[in-house]
């Protein structure tokens, strides 16, 4: 899908918003924005809430002091500003309150939480025309894209959307996809498959307005060269959320089987999350305590070590966008192995730059590890850098912000064009 050439504009109050920021897994997020205001323009920090998990990164600190959290607001705050837009707005808020309804029925989260998602948005409303903000980037098309929606409708300002998957395309009746995107100024996928599985709910007359601007890596990895690939014992990592998507009980499995072949194999399990019991029961059940390691979540400068450090990555996720990972892995210096689904074979090479196979299968997992476990470090690092290459070519930091500044200068454009 081609890109709009960017119009000639003044800078834009941009406004993002998320459902937590900052967030240890959305520096890719932080890198967008502090792009679009490398650029000239003006980004404020949205989010319904603050982040669960406490930030220990400086510049999450730093982002936060930034960010206006719609439910940081007093209850009688929310109220007072649930009231003034009803009193002011009549018409808007009917419109606004009869979406939620309808999207209430639809979604497993029910009409009470979509009517507490429209208080959050007479929250949002008022402080996006305060700091007179003219265009809302929201990622992912869960809550935060609901209480977007609903803030435009009450008279806020145009919205565009990221989605990522796989929550948004696992319930896409559920969360409206079909109508975020039809009210959206545009929609951005990250990948060819997630624009693929949009164009599958959209109406046809809005595949026009759905675009793909993918996920980048930053400085810290692309701006360094690949340490040389680790010989010795071989050494496997996992990064990622502890959760049913992510594969690690398959993974364990795989590394299990393993052990039989290559007893000298390390794994080590990088992140933290709601089946981190689950992880350690399946380690103490094979009985491998010792040739395992969970770390727990570690700052960006530990991933990238413990990335270095491995034969390669190995994530047998069942369910993805296009994990940020992998990326990060190329650029360190590592080949992967992971699973075909969603937008992960559009990054790996199967057979060049690691390998993909069918998710589920802890047997192709372990034979795969074994093979990477007796390749020769030159030719690990050969995989590697062919990943890297594909990364730096499409995963650049100022090259997918230029593209998205395009889409949102573009927009703009055409409606100050429709309505002279």
């Amino acid at each position: 899908m081609t890109t709009p050439t960017s119009p000639i504009h003044d800078p834009v109050r941009l406004a993002y918003m998320t459902n937590q920021y900052p967030a240890v897994s959305h520096t890719f997020i932080r890198r967008e924005l502090l792009e679009l205001e490398r650029r000239g323009h003006t980004v404020a920090r949205f989010a319904i809430r603050p982040a669960r998990t406490a930030l220990v990164d400086p510049a999450d600190l730093a982002e936060a002091e930034q960010t206006f959290y719609c439910l940081e607001r007093t209850k009688v705050g929310i109220l007072v500003d649930v009231a003034r837009t009803k009193l002011t707005h009549p018409i808007r808020f009917t419109r606004a309150l009869r979406t939620a309804f309808v999207m209430g029925r639809r979604s497993r989260a029910g009409v009470l939480k979509h009517l507490i998602y429209l208080a959050e948005a007479c929250v949002l409303a008022r402080e996006l025309e305060r700091q007179r903000i003219e265009h809302v980037h929201v990622h992912f098309g869960t809550n935060p894209a609901t209480v977007a929606r609903l803030a435009h409708l009450l008279g806020g300002p145009g919205y565009s959307l990221t989605i990522h998957g796989p929550d948004e395309l696992d319930d896409p009746v559920g969360h409206d996809l079909a109508g975020k995107i039809r009210d959206a100024r545009f929609t951005v996928a990250i990948s060819d498959y997630t624009r693929s599985q949009l164009m599958r709910w959209a109406d046809r007359a809005d595949w026009g307005r759905i675009h793909v601007v993918r996920c980048t890596v930053g400085d810290e990895y692309l701006g360094c060269a690949p340490v040389e690939p680790p010989t010795g014992v071989p050494t496997f990592v996992n990064v990622g959320r502890l959760s049913a998507q992510k594969g690690q009980l398959v993974l364990i499995d795989a590394f299990a089987q393993l052990l039989g072949r290559v007893p000298r194999a390390r794994l080590v399990i990088v992140g933290d999350g709601e089946m981190r019991a689950d992880v350690e029961r399946a380690v103490a059940q094979h009985g491998i305590g010792d040739r395992v390691e969970l770390t727990g979540s570690l700052p960006g400068d530990a991933v990238r070590e413990r990335l270095a450090a491995a034969h390669a990555l190995v994530l047998p996720s069942f369910a993805e966008g296009l994990p940020m990972v992998i990326m990060e892995a190329f650029a360190a210096g590592t080949p992967v192995i992971s699973t075909a689904i969603a937008g992960i074979p559009e990054l790996i090479e199967h057979g060049r730059s690691g390998v993909v196979l069918p998710a589920g299968r802890a047997d192709l997992v372990a034979d795969a590890m074994e093979t990477l476990a007796s390749t020769p470090a030159p030719e690990r690092g050969a995989m590697a850098r062919i990943g890297r290459t594909a990364v730096e070519a499409r995963h650049r930091t100022s090259t997918e912000g230029e593209r998205l500044e395009s889409l949102i200068l573009a927009a703009l454009s055409h409606e100050t064009g429709a309505g002279a």
